[in-house]
């Protein structure tokens, strides 16, 4: 096929020194026809070659992929992730290969996958997920940085939510990958699998705090608050402070005792991390919520000392401002999000102190 990518390399043959690095998207799917191609669209200027594995797939996906000029594979389900994903990078043999999922696309700094910035040492390249979802009927998205670009050779390993096993370093690159899987109607389609998956991880390895962290989260899309919880808490037990999910775990924690009608567990939870997480302007909107939940439930306390405590919150959002590299970090919350619920607070303090 003729891509960017190809006239790139074209142009470089002529140039002495090593050859031009192959990059290759490769991709698990099955019954995606909804969005296999908008990915695939997004991806071809970029790459030398898109490998498209289908575990399944009843509706044209297959199809879809082909016109778009991806090679298609099959293979049978096995209820693991990792083995999918290992079987699909087993026909690239590409100089590096870009891990992307049918709902999601390439939004900005695909440039990061040219020969000079790839370079010929090998590393984990981590890109930018931005995530769409639904809170509160509003439209919202949170950024997580998850390894997506892997050199020759990488494999995975995990039955959900499966980490490529390497010890290159890991790097940044300016990638940013969307994704839409988290909308209400595809969630809907997705119940109850990543949740059989994780429970066979789990019973293999019951202390792991990252199984668990995963399963307070599909319990929390679901809105099974006080069972997220559990898993967040055993989770937060077991976990290490240098663990990349920390910063996503204490906030969603905190977010599900509060749902879970746990405010003040959930504020002393917070007062006690508080110094840990001075960067996360998610930390701190999620504190002004809790605290703004307690005014509304102790409404002799509120003008005094709460509504202060939620103000002040608020403005130490804005005063760190956005975070996107912080896991799970939501966009708004160090900006427009924390400058609306500031200024109701303000407006509600006003109210107060002036009757």
């Amino acid at each position: 096929m003729t891509t960017l990518a190809t006239d790139r390399h074209a142009r470089d043959a002529s140039i002495a020194g090593p050859p031009p690095a192959r990059v290759a998207l490769v991709m698990i799917a099955r019954d995606e026809a909804r969005c296999i191609a908008r990915c695939l669209d997004s991806a071809r200027p970029w790459v030398d070659d898109m490998v498209v594995l289908d575990t399944g797939s009843t509706d044209n996906t297959a199809d879809l992929a082909r016109a778009c000029g991806a090679r298609v594979h099959r293979f049978a389900w096995v209820d693991d992730f990792a083995a999918a994903r290992n079987a699909a990078l087993s026909h690239s043999d590409a100089d590096w290969n870009l891990i992307l999922d049918a709902d999601e696309w390439i939004e900005s700094g695909a440039e990061c996958l040219s020969r000079d910035i790839l370079g010929q040492t090998p590393f984990i390249g981590v890109a930018a997920i931005r995530s769409s979802f639904q809170s509160g009927g509003a439209s919202a998205s949170a950024m997580s940085p998850i390894s997506r670009l892997l050199p020759r050779g990488t494999r995975y390993s995990g039955r959900i939510h499966e980490q490529p096993q390497s010890d290159l370093p890991r790097r940044r690159i300016a990638l940013v990958i969307g994704h839409d899987g988290y909308l209400p109607d595809l969630l809907e389609k997705k119940r109850g699998r990543n949740a059989a998956l994780l429970a066979r991880e789990l019973a293999d390895d019951p202390e792991n705090a990252f199984i668990h962290y995963h399963l307070g989260k599909d319990h929390e899309v679901y809105q099974r608050y006080a069972q997220a919880c559990r898993h967040y808490q055993y989770a937060w037990e077991r976990s290490r402070p240098d663990d990349g999910f920390r910063h996503g775990l204490i906030t969603r924690w905190m977010h599900c005792m509060g749902q879970a009608g746990l405010a003040q567990q959930a504020v002393d939870l917070a007062i006690a991390e508080m110094d840990h997480w001075q960067h996360s302007p998610d930390f701190f909107f999620v504190l002004g919520n809790l605290v703004l939940d307690l005014a509304v439930a102790h409404p002799a306390r509120a003008p005094s000392e709460l509504l202060p405590l939620a103000q002040a919150c608020w403005e130490r959002c804005l005063e760190i401002g956005e975070a996107p590299a912080l896991q799970d970090s939501v966009a708004g919350r160090g900006s427009h999000l924390a400058a609306h619920n500031l200024a109701v607070v303000r407006s509600g303090l006003e109210h107060a102190l002036a009757t």
